[in-house]
């Protein structure tokens, strides 16, 4: 019988919308990663609401409120704390994986806030480990 209570690596992933490998390999070796409550099959299982809770706190970029008309810079999206430098921005873009800028005046690029919260809203966040 499966508790809801309890999770295994394969439901995490899903759950969370990540790899096996990331829980396993990142997010388990964080130190703040919980404590597995026992074993299902060959693997070990966790307090649903104690990955929750890691999660909102290690593994969520943090919402960040831009006006959805303003036009934002990409060093202005990085000043607002959008949790992604503007190098970042600059070198997604180059790969496609930022959209275009929705306005370019003066050789400037330029996104609304409602374009950069929508192509922040699908990136997951990655915290540098800090060396003990």
């Amino acid at each position: 019988m499966v508790d809801p209570e309890r999770l295994i690596t394969p439901e995490i992933a899903k759950t969370y919308g990540v790899s096996q490998d990331t829980v396993t390999k990142t997010w388990a070796q964080h130190p703040d990663w919980p404590a597995s409550v026992g074993k299902r099959g060959r693997y070990k299982a966790y307090d649903a609401q104690a990955v929750a809770d890691f999660v909102r706190t290690h593994a969520r970029r943090p919402a960040v409120e831009l006006e959805p008309q303003r036009l934002y810079t990409a060093q202005e999206l990085e000043a607002a704390g959008v949790g992604i430098t503007a190098g970042t921005i600059r070198a997604d873009r180059s790969r496609r994986r930022w959209p275009e800028p929705d306005d370019t005046q003066h050789g400037v690029s330029r996104w609304t806030g409602a374009t950069a919260t929508q192509a922040l809203a699908g990136r997951r966040t990655y915290r540098r480990r800090t060396q003990d």
